[in-house]
């Protein structure tokens, strides 16, 4: 299988892996509202399983591949830490928090993937991607404190998020040590069937029977199952496999920026100045962490520096031809003569 599943990461990523690994934090963002909105209420585990085996049984009748070898562990384990206890313990978070604070207590989550990157993988992360992380956490924290002054906190729900988001870290990091950049659909598959395998029971157990859904809990599970887990995960999963983890975790920091937004649009929460410089502080950062688009940006720079450059050039050469100093020659010239005068012993 593993000769199967082969592939390289030489090539640096481009601009267009780094938009295609921004979608999924951008749909992820809208969970909190969604689920508030039109799920159930109080049934997180079977929320989280009806979004994730579903899609994972659509991805796997399309690629047609099972797994063989040591991959039916890695499917369990990586199904497991990605989408069974995530998806339940994000759940339960969004059950008991405003959307905006479920959503921005996320933003440790670069942190953690870069820790567990350095410990696993040995991947050390730039200085500068390091900063932003720690740059956009900021701007995080600003979200979550002006979320916090809008009510109370309930610490489970905190706790909840927080699980999620140490699974998942742990979860992304051995998807980018065990799966290769050319079969991230069949590998996604793999996951979402083995997490909604191990959610079922624990749904039935905890829950009982699946509860009666409207048309719109319909719609909603159907947007977070086939946009948000396989869309999302497929998406994620290669931005993975061809960029640091450490940023594409700081991609992830589009999350909270989505889910504040949403919450304000959609649920009425709170917002002002302060949010909104934090809000910017993120997404700067989101960018600054990015090796492709600081590429861009000092080529286009340079670029710019190059074009002015060459016109103050042309300028001179132009202004020479036709006879007319520029600002400043006479004045040069009358220092240079009363300087040789000076010097002069007669």
């Amino acid at each position: 299988m593993e000769d199967e599943l082969s592939g390289t990461r030489s090539r640096p990523p481009g601009l267009a892996t780094v938009a295609l690994t921004a979608v999924p934090p951008v749909v992820w963002g809208s969970t909190y509202a969604v689920t508030q909105l039109w799920l159930p209420a109080d049934r997180p585990f079977f929320a989280a399983a009806a979004r994730v085996l579903p899609a994972g049984i659509l991805l796997l009748l399309w690629v047609r591949r099972l797994p063989r070898g040591r991959w039916w562990g890695r499917s369990f384990v990586l199904g497991g830490l990605n989408h069974g206890l995530f998806f339940a313990l994000l759940y339960v978070g969004a059950y008991r928090l405003p959307s905006g604070l479920g959503s921005t207590l996320t933003a440790i989550s670069p942190l953690v993937v870069m820790a567990v990157a350095f410990l696993v993988l040995g991947e050390r992360q730039a200085r500068v991607t390091l900063l932003a992380a720690v740059a956009g956490v900021a701007g995080v924290v600003v979200l979550v404190w002006q979320g916090d002054r809008s009510g109370g906190v309930d610490p489970w729900g905190v706790v909840a998020v927080v699980g999620a988001v140490v699974a998942s870290s742990t979860g992304f990091v051995l998807v980018k040590r065990w799966s290769p950049r050319d079969d991230v659909l069949v590998t996604t598959s793999w996951q979402l069937v083995a997490g909604g395998i191990l959610l079922v029971p624990v749904a039935a157990a905890v829950e009982g029977a699946p509860p009666a859904l409207d048309a719109s809990a319909l719609a909603a599970l159907a947007y977070l199952g086939l946009v948000g887990s396989a869309l999302g995960y497929v998406l994620w999963f290669r931005g993975l496999t061809r960029m640091d983890a450490g940023a594409v975790a700081v991609v992830g920091l589009v999350n909270p920026v989505v889910g504040t937004v949403l919450g304000v649009a959609l649920l009425a929460e709170p917002f002002g100045g302060v949010a909104l410089a934090a809000m910017a502080l993120t997404l700067g950062s989101v960018l600054l962490a990015q090796a492709a688009v600081r590429r861009r940006a000092a080529s286009a720079l340079a670029r710019l520096l190059g074009r002015a450059l060459a016109t103050w050039a042309r300028a001179r050469a132009t202004l020479r031809r036709t006879g007319v100093r520029l600002p400043g020659t006479r004045a040069r010239l009358r220092r240079g003569e009363r300087n040789t005068v000076g010097a002069c012993p007669t």
